[in-house]
């Protein structure tokens, strides 16, 4: 089992949702955290609720802004001097059918969710590899693994999210570095509130689905409990999001009829 009392673990997306959980359950396991995300005030109120609260660094960031990447990153060695884990949690989702949806938009859901991971990544290597080793986690989704209706460019998105991480791993085993990669199922968030419809406008409501999904919190629990036992490739969800995912694996072609039958919006 891997420990992370004591680490320093930046974790991206993390006013709210899924990043929020993660935040908690780390930080009552001891680590330092570095949380960013967009919404200052979000920010505030999470690190203000953690214990230890005096201890975490909150960098309010924009992912997308390379120069607010660079700067985030010379804050984290001026004030406390090293990185061990990377967590590539921000993100956004999709809504909108493929007819539907416009090339800005399609650029907009690669731009947060494929371009912005890999840049900051790669930016923060130096920091990771400097004690010889760390660890880089990307939250993929299940939609990445198995493509669904409504969630066309967020689906290629994440999946190309997950081979850049393969090939990472790949590259960097000899230097020290852990790559894992979480896909999440559903999860009770506001994920579908913020998903952008074809047009690149927010969806504004909650999907059935996600409003009868596991909490944040028990997705957190689950999936710091695996990356503490050095697990790579994590599959988070329901039975059916289970077994899509492992029917990717072994029949694709199976999985195609599935999905065509299946109803996600």
């Amino acid at each position: 089992m891997l420990a992370v009392k004591n680490k320093v673990i930046w974790i991206t997306g993390a006013s709210g949702g899924i990043g929020e959980a993660l935040a908690r359950e780390l930080a009552a396991d001891g680590a330092r955290l570095v949380l960013s995300a967009r919404r200052q005030n979000e920010l505030e109120r999470v690190g203000a609720s953690l214990p230890n609260a005096t201890q975490h660094l909150l960098l309010p960031l924009d992912i997308t802004d390379s120069a607010a990447v660079t700067l985030a990153l010379h804050t984290i060695k001026q004030q406390i001097g090293g990185l061990d884990w990377l967590i590539n949690n921000a993100g956004i989702s999709q809504r909108a059918l493929i007819t539907d949806t416009t090339i800005e938009t399609e650029r907009k859901l690669f731009e947060v969710d494929y371009f912005a991971q890999i840049n900051l990544t790669r930016a923060a290597l130096p920091l990771l590899l400097a004690d010889g080793g760390g660890k880089v986690v990307f939250v993929s989704s299940v939609a990445g693994l198995v493509g669904t209706q409504y969630r066309g460019s967020y689906s290629a998105a994440k999946a190309a999210l997950h081979l850049w991480a393969n090939s990472l791993r790949a590259e960097m085993f000899g230097q020290g570095l852990s790559v894992a990669t979480i896909f999440p199922g559903f999860v009770k968030t506001d994920v579908s509130r913020n998903a952008l419809t074809g047009d690149g406008s927010a969806l504004g409501q909650m999907d059935d689905a996600q409003a009868n999904a596991m909490s944040a919190e028990a997705f957190a629990e689950k999936a710091v409990k695996a990356l503490l036992k050095g697990k790579n490739y994590i599959v988070i969800g329901g039975l059916k999001e289970r077994l899509a995912a492992l029917v990717s694996r072994l029949s694709p072609e199976l999985l195609y009829k599935m999905i065509r039958k299946s109803k996600v919006r």
